[in-house]
């Protein structure tokens, strides 16, 4: 259920999120998994 994001979904959704919030955390989830991608990716071309 962690790995689905369940609690984290069930926590968040606890409270109001306005929707300016939502887009700015929506893109900061976003940056994060891209810059998580390119280290990947940076960490498997360098072997």
């Amino acid at each position: 259920m962690q790995r689905e994001g369940l609690y984290r979904e069930l926590r968040m959704r606890r409270h109001y999120e306005k929707p300016s919030e939502r887009r700015a955390r929506e893109k900061a989830e976003a940056v994060r998994r891209f810059r998580k991608l390119m280290r990947k990716r940076a960490e498997r071309d360098e072997l």
